[in-house]
């Protein structure tokens, strides 16, 4: 019942299947299993269902003592929490009007926008605080955070967006529901957090000196000092260690491959995956695989000829793949009929002889025209169209990898060609395997359009900062070589490309380049602020934006360190791939950032400046103030 499972009451089915089966093993103490492609989905469901409550329960957590750990306040946390709290509550709003269905992908968006928006809140909180602590006016602080970092945090936020939306544009519909939620709510999420955080922070008292101590941590300040000594004394030593990280990284990515299989993202341990793997051992596995034959006649399906060679090609696959089941088609419905007419003799299934045929083929059900009204009576139905012009031979198959079903597909399809000639027959192979395995041949695609989508529309971001053409490949290079890296490690531990790994470079990139813009956006303000001094610029940007950069980490680490928990094994090498990425990212910008622009300082200081497409918001004024202070 195609309606039956296709709605929710399939979930009601599968609980009250497994009732039964649970009974009976106890009853009979018997080993049972059980699988099938519609209990398989419907189990992956349930189970994405629970993790998303999981994994928003443990980021709020993880989120929590972060904050409390940095800020010491526990009201910045609760307006830190409202805030993504919001933000969650319409992602999932969103989904639920748009229709989209809970994946394996949209179930990880609320844990994301958490660990993203926490992200946000960290920046603000800590130039409030920053603000604050420099000339103690607490209005003056809140105006400052919007004037300073509310275009450097909008860039970010769009930059993130853009990671998510290239998959927009993906032929796999997991993937481009994945990026119209992910995108839209990351922007959501900004406007919430720029409107937000200052509103109620204006209801809070002023902070405490316990609120700005890791502001002034010796330890962080130890390790700001030792970057800073790398940039200086040891550039040439940090672009030989970055250059044979990229080359070691490029040598992996050439061991990249994809895996195809359906159930992929399941761990080896987990009941569905291990009941599949004993339907595959003993009876030819589960995933359904279909032959489609026009033979372009009106009831063309009923010839004995046609039949004939319908039972060639279902012989060719027994004898040469074991990998499948037997199959169901008209040929067997013909061969039970022979049988039935010689009442059921075991050696008379077999296909009719000629001279026997006509009387065999007249005992077939629906022998005249099949009509709608006695079409789910007719056992034809599942077979033949209502001409009895197109028929299907139905297997079921192992689940397996792309590789061994393009190399099938192929040494089927010459066999088919020889045997249906094209010119008199139409025949195509289909079937969710076969349609499975067509979506994965697009990810590689799909990858490579995605990657390059971003850092195209990261790179005109950029410029709207930085008219220098220099200065655009200064800032997004460090943030490719993660990227680079991170597929190296998925060459060299076999981690395949699938929907749950294919994320992975988007997103980083649109959270890597985050730290990069709030690097960028504070170093042309100090770089103004200094009379063009690139030195000074570098080393000031580096200590008023190293401890958010630190701390920003901290949360995207953490945050996504919970899908470590996952059942599935997508899940899981994404969030690793992700933290490292995150973790790589951050030496990138915090150490060989500042060091190619003190590098090239020469060629990127009012040059870089003058004139840029994206005006910071009242700069002029902002410079005269801050001197000011400084005189103070």
């Amino acid at each position: 019942n195609k309606k039956r499972i296709s709605d929710k009451s399939r979930v009601f089915l599968v609980d009250s299947i497994n009732n039964y089966v649970n009974q009976y093993t106890q009853k009979y103490k018997v080993e049972t299993h059980i699988s099938g492609l519609p209990y398989i989905r419907t189990a992956q469901t349930e189970k994405i269902k629970k993790e998303l409550f999981l994994f928003v329960i443990l980021s709020i957590i993880v989120s929590f003592f972060v904050l409390i750990g940095l800020f010491r306040s526990f009201r910045a946390v609760m307006a830190s929490l409202i805030v993504v709290g919001i933000s969650v509550v319409f992602t999932m709003g969103l989904m639920g009007i748009l229709g989209f269905k809970i994946t394996i992908l949209t179930g990880i968006v609320p844990s994301l926008l958490i660990i993203i928006g926490i992200e946000n809140c960290i920046f603000l909180l800590n130039r409030y605080l920053s603000e604050y602590d420099s000339h103690k006016n607490k209005v003056k602080a809140l105006a400052r955070i919007i004037q300073r970092i509310g275009t450097a945090t909008f860039l970010t936020n769009l930059t993130t967006a853009v990671g998510f939306a290239t998959f927009i544009l993906s032929s796999s519909l997991i993937l481009k529901e994945f990026g119209i939620i992910a995108s839209i709510n990351i922007i959501i999420e900004f406007l919430l957090s720029i409107t937000l955080i200052p509103i109620i922070l204006s209801f809070l008292p002023e902070p405490k000196e316990r609120h700005t101590m890791h502001l002034k941590s010796h330890k962080t300040n130890f390790v700001l000092k030792a970057i800073e000594n790398i940039i200086i004394r040891y550039k040439k030593w940090v672009f030989v260690s970055f250059i044979s990280i990229l080359i070691i990284g490029i040598w992996g990515m050439t061991l990249m491959h994809t895996s195809g299989k359906m159930v992929d993202d399941l761990k080896k341990s987990d009941p569905i995956l291990q009941d599949l793997s004993y339907f595959e051992s003993n009876i030819g596995g589960i995933m359904p695989f279909e032959i489609s034959i026009d033979t372009k006649k009106k009831n063309g399906v009923m010839q004995l000829k046609n039949i004939k060679k319908m039972n060639l090609l279902q012989e060719h696959i027994y004898e040469k793949y074991a990998i499948f089941s037997k199959p169901l088609s008209i040929v067997e419905l013909v061969k039970f009929a022979k049988q039935s007419y010689y009442n059921g003799n075991p050696e008379k299934y077999c296909l009719p002889k000629d001279d026997e045929a006509a009387f065999i083929l007249s005992y077939m059900p629906g022998k005249g025209e099949i009509n709608d009204s006695v079409a789910k009576k007719n056992p034809l139905h599942a077979f033949v169209d209502s001409a009895k012009r197109i028929t299907r031979i139905s297997y079921q198959m192992k689940d397996i990898g792309l590789k061994e079903m393009k190399s099938l597909k192929a040494e089927l399809t010459a066999y088919i060609d020889s045997l249906f000639p094209k010119e008199k027959y139409d025949v195509v192979l289909t079937g969710n395997s076969v349609v499975y395995t067509k979506g994965t041949e697009y990810l590689i695609s799909n990858l490579l359009q995605s990657v390059l989508l971003a850092i195209l529309l990261i790179s005109l971001i950029m410029g709207m900062l930085f008219t220098s053409f220099r200065m655009i490949v200064i800032s997004v290079f460090p943030n490719l070589i993660p990227l680079v890296v991170v597929a190296g490690l998925m060459g060299y531990f076999s981690i395949p490309i699938k929907p749950s790994t294919i994320i992975v470079f988007s997103i980083a990139l649109g959270i890597a380049v985050d730290n990069a813009i709030h690097f960028l956006t504070r170093y042309r303000f100090e770089l103004r602020t200094h009379n063009y001094n690139v030195k000074q610029a570098v080393l000031n940007t580096l200590h008023g934006n190293g401890i958010s950069m630190l701390s920003s980490l901290l949360v995207l680490v953490l945050g996504f360190s919970i899908f470590i928990f996952s059942d599935f094994g997508g899940t899981q090498a994404m969030g690793i791939l992700i933290t490292l990425t995150l973790l790589f990212s951050l030496f990138c910008n915090i150490i060989l950032l500042p060091t190619l622009i003190y590098s090239f300082s020469d060629s990127l200081s009012k040059k870089t400046i003058d004139k840029p497409l994206l005006e910071m918001f009242d700069e002029p004024e902002l410079d005269a103030e801050e001197k000011e202070v400084r005189k103070e």
